[in-house]
């Protein structure tokens, strides 16, 4: 990992934005208009995944009939936010100073600029979601400094968040950027190409840089005697997403290792989160089985 120092002023660029939204006096957000509740929403069921309150009926309903035929999907989420902060510590300790965390979702304390912060105070940090409830929420809890910015943006359109002004005020891609993909590619379809977009970010990263990346799966663990692919629940979770803003793609541990693209990984590979660089117990192979998120850590160069 780079053992430099990038903690010095941000770069000498335009005042970072609020995506295409500009928050002004006595505004708080979006308006209820702009904020689809017709369906339920894959970050605001994370909320309520979390036990976080920023979610609608809509949300709750669904994250509901999910835990009704999957009932570990909280320890899940709970592992995996585990995982994003055993990440970032990690390479904020190796020298990374800038972090680009796509599909961040709704604010969950400690969030990655809190955590980064812990061992480098002047980590950059740009959040970038597609939902503009995540936007609202961010101006209230993430933009704290003016080392911290959101974008209001698609991962579909990788061209469009590497271009977006918040982004080019923050990141200097120069210097190496940790790219975090926690949690969200399995809301890329096989035939959007998740692996392009992947690459297509890492095009514009430098040599140094780090890619963070968890995904869901529906892959019995390995060690786990009594494991296997349990049909019912696969369909019961696939189908309550398919009727959301973003159907899941679960896919398999040999499905998201080339996902990693020109990252090389890092020790231990890719794992069942909780055994990513574990900083207390490791859980049983039975737990590890009802865990369904596999992560990763890569570097390029």
């Amino acid at each position: 990992m780079s053992g430099q120092d990038f903690s010095g002023p941000a770069p000498d660029r335009p005042a970072p934005g609020f995506g295409p939204y500009v928050p002004g006096p006595g505004h708080s957000g979006f308006s209820a208009e702009q904020i689809d509740t017709s369906r339920p929403h894959p970050a605001r069921m994370y909320d309520y995944y979390l036990d976080g309150r920023d979610n609608y009926e809509v949300d709750r309903v669904a994250a509901e009939r999910v835990i009704e035929v999957h009932p570990q999907v909280r320890l899940s989420a709970r592992a995996n936010r585990a995982f994003l902060r055993r990440a970032v510590r990690e390479l904020t300790a190796g020298g990374i100073r800038q972090i680009l965390d796509i599909g961040t979702g709704i604010p969950t304390s400690p969030n990655t600029h809190e955590v980064a912060r812990e061992t480098a105070p002047g980590t950059r940090v740009v959040y970038v979601d597609n939902d503009p409830i995540v936007a609202t929420h961010a101006g209230a809890r993430l933009l704290d400094t003016d080392r911290t910015g959101f974008a209001l943006a698609d991962l579909r359109d990788p061209g469009a968040v590497l271009d977006h002004p918040t982004v080019r005020g923050l990141i200097d891609f120069s210097q190496p950027v940790a790219l975090l993909l926690v949690a969200v590619l399995h809301f890329i379809r096989d035939d959007e190409d998740p692996a392009a977009l992947v690459a297509t970010l890492a095009d514009a990263l430098p040599a140094g840089s780090h890619l963070v990346l968890s995904h869901a799966t529906d892959e019995p663990y390995e060690a786990y005697e009594g494991g296997r692919v349990d049909e019912a629940a696969r369909t019961g979770v696939t189908d309550v997403y398919k009727n959301s803003a973003a159907p899941l793609n679960l896919r398999t541990k040999a499905g998201i290792e080339p996902l990693f693209g020109p990252f090389t990984l890092l020790d231990p590979g890719v794992v069942r989160v909780p055994l990513w660089r574990p900083d207390g117990p490791v859980p049983g192979a039975q737990e590890l089985n009802n865990t369904i998120f596999y992560a990763g850590v890569g570097r390029k160069g």
